[in-house]
């Protein structure tokens, strides 16, 4: 974790104290069930809670017990019998260190998708509010970044909102599916230990019982939790590069908020650059490449190998850290984004009317030419006008095959604006439903 993109709250998730607490709580839940099970006294199962319930775990000691050790389990139970005494030597009965690591890590990754889910909802909240705000502002339309037909800044955030609550539901889903607990023993197969004692962890741990596991819960869960991650990433990107290109100069429809003492470069007073939307896209890049040893790490061995283990101690943390740090920033950027109406009308007449070409298009074949007769006649008016040579409009009334089908004012008609947005409040509803 990089402290520059990580925010605290999800940093904690993954500090060594809420992970050794998190590995005691498995451990003293799976004491009760074993004592209401008959397997160890209830005495020790409630001295275990009394004595380390309130614990700070000194993860100093626990760091010099696992140098000795080469186990960090182990080192974590030795600490945690300095804690509570003989009663200790009941923790753990019938169990394998998986058990508690996989089900700790399950823990974490849902937590970390509650933040997550939270950031998306900031998101959303954002780009609907702008959303409305520019729900019937003008701009051009672009394929192959070449100006296309005329759309409204407003659906351009709708589009964005879509998408994003689409990630919202595939995030819902990674996290219904990785909030899996295993505690089956050394291959699974419950022989040290009895299923109820799974169930009563899973319960308390706010997880559901893994249906069938090896040594360790299987890995296609997490394979998918890193994936969601990975493609919210690719639509933070998505928006991020966006409004990259509406903050060049040549177009300067958007652009990024520029507080009061921000410089843009250290060799230019001018600048104004759009630096939290790069290194969005920088991050996004950084959470995708998370996804690919996740899904790696779905081969083990057999039962059980370790070559998973020291992949997630980093893509865990990391990629969650730094996918929360890039929700939030994208909120905030959405939130402060500077649009410029004027500019986008600039751009919008830059053409000169051959945003409109189709609509001639179509004109043409309802009044009787072929499509193809149609096309090139809209065509030859339209290259002069796109090399700067007169006006689309001007040309169209003077051409003589244009003018045996078409008056004046029905060539004018098709020039009307409003035309391109009859449809923009069916396509909001659809998106934000009734509001």
């Amino acid at each position: 974790m990089i402290p520059r993109y990580t925010r605290p709250e999800m940093a904690s998730i993954w500090g060594p104290q809420t992970r050794f607490k998190i590995w005691f709580e498995i451990e003293a839940h799976a004491a009760d069930a074993q004592a209401e099970l008959g397997v160890i006294p209830k005495e020790a199962a409630k001295t275990v809670w009394a004595k380390a319930k309130n614990a700070t775990f000194n993860v100093d000691r626990i760091d010099e017990i696992e140098r000795e050790t080469k186990h960090d389990v182990i080192a974590f139970l030795t600490h945690l019998a300095e804690i509570v005494g003989p009663e200790a030597r009941f923790v753990h009965q019938g169990m394998t260190s998986s058990d508690v690591l996989d089900t700790c890590l399950n823990v974490q990754l849902t937590r970390a998708a509650d933040i997550l889910i939270a950031d998306i909802d900031k998101v959303l909240a954002a780009l609907k509010k702008r959303a409305f705000e520019h729900k019937m502002t003008p701009t051009i339309g672009r394929s192959h970044g070449i100006h296309a037909e005329p759309v409204t800044f407003g659906l351009k955030l709708a589009y964005a909102y879509a998408e994003f609550s689409r990630a919202r539901e595939r995030l819902i889903a990674a996290r219904k599916e990785v909030a899996t607990c295993a505690i089956s023993g050394a291959v699974g197969t419950f022989a040290q230990i009895d299923p109820r004692v799974e169930e009563h962890v899973a319960k308390a741990m706010g997880l559901v019982p893994e249906p069938v596991s090896t040594q360790v819960i299987p890995r296609d869960r997490h394979a998918m939790y890193f994936a969601t991650l990975g493609v919210i990433a690719s639509s933070v990107e998505r928006l991020a590069t966006e409004i990259r290109h509406l903050q060049r100069t040549e177009v300067l429809e958007a652009e990024e908020f520029f507080s009061e003492g921000q410089k843009g470069s250290s060799a230019m007073p001018h600048k104004r650059n759009p630096v939290l939307s790069e290194n969005l896209t920088g991050l996004a890049r950084m959470v995708r490449a998370y996804a690919m040893p996740a899904m790696e790490n779905v081969v083990l061995w057999h039962e059980r190998d370790i070559s998973h283990s020291s992949a997630e101690r980093m893509i865990g943390p990391d990629a969650t850290v730094t996918l929360d740090f890039a929700l939030n920033r994208l909120a905030g950027l959405i939130e402060k984004l500077l649009i410029y109406p004027a500019n986008m009308q600039k751009n919008l007449d830059r053409l000169g009317g051959l945003v409109h070409s189709q609509r001639i298009l179509i004109a043409l074949t309802q009044k009787g030419a072929s499509r193809e007769d149609a096309y090139k006649f809209v065509q030859r008016n339209a290259m002069p006008v796109w090399r700067g040579e007169g006006d689309f409009l001007t040309l169209l009334k003077k051409d003589p095959d244009v003018k045996k089908l078409m008056t004046d004012a029905e060539i004018e008609e098709q020039f009307d604006l409003g035309y391109h947005f009859k449809h923009i409040d069916t396509i909001f509803k659809r998106v934000f439903g009734e509001s």
